[in-house]
């Protein structure tokens, strides 16, 4: 079999139109009902929102964790309009920035680990989990996962899900896109 990735040679939001673009091509496969994304800002998911409408499946969109820093960026009037469209807005753990809660650098270790591929890979991963510890993603789905380094979206790839504590399971099935360069 053969599949097409996409290497941007930056990483950054000036690829975020074409990674969702790269996804409405490839959800036309019919075998994927939800896309996991990350969205600090609300920038991307407001952009996600307007490409998908009419895709026929929901967006899961993960911002920061409440407290990560000392403001939310995510605005609160934006989680009531997406999902007033169908969609949900998951405020989860931050799963690899535990390491003071669970007194252990094995989250870090895991985390510099994914982020040799790209640090949107590492969002990848983190979101799927939140997203599926969250009850937004059953365990075992296919999903589509869009992340990026920073802001805006660079990253894009078809996974299993699994909950956090079933880290092992998690599958990437498919890198649609991601930076050259980490």
């Amino acid at each position: 079999m053969e599949k097409k990735v996409v290497y941007f040679e930056q990483k950054g939001p000036e690829n975020t139109q074409e990674v969702l673009n790269i996804v409405k091509s490839r959800i036309k496969e019919g075998d994927i009902k939800k896309i996991v994304l990350a969205s600090t800002r609300g920038e991307t998911a407001k952009a996600a929102v307007d490409v998908f409408a009419d895709a026929g499946l929901t967006l899961v969109v993960v911002p920061w964790q409440y407290g990560f820093k000392e403001v939310n960026k995510f605005p609160r009037e934006l989680v009531a309009e997406i999902e007033g469209k169908g969609h949900s807005v998951h405020f989860g753990t931050m799963l690899f920035h535990t390491t003071e809660l669970y007194g252990s650098n094995t989250p870090q270790v895991i985390a510099n680990f994914l982020r040799t591929f790209s640090q949107g890979m590492k969002v990848c991963f983190e979101i799927a989990m939140m997203a599926t510890d969250g009850g937004k993603v059953d365990i075992g789905e296919k999903i589509l996962v869009i992340a990026g380094s920073g802001q805006g979206s660079d990253t894009a790839v078809v996974m299993t899900a699994f909950s956090s504590n079933r880290f092992k399971e998690i599958k990437v099935q498919e890198i649609l896109c991601k930076p050259l360069v980490g």
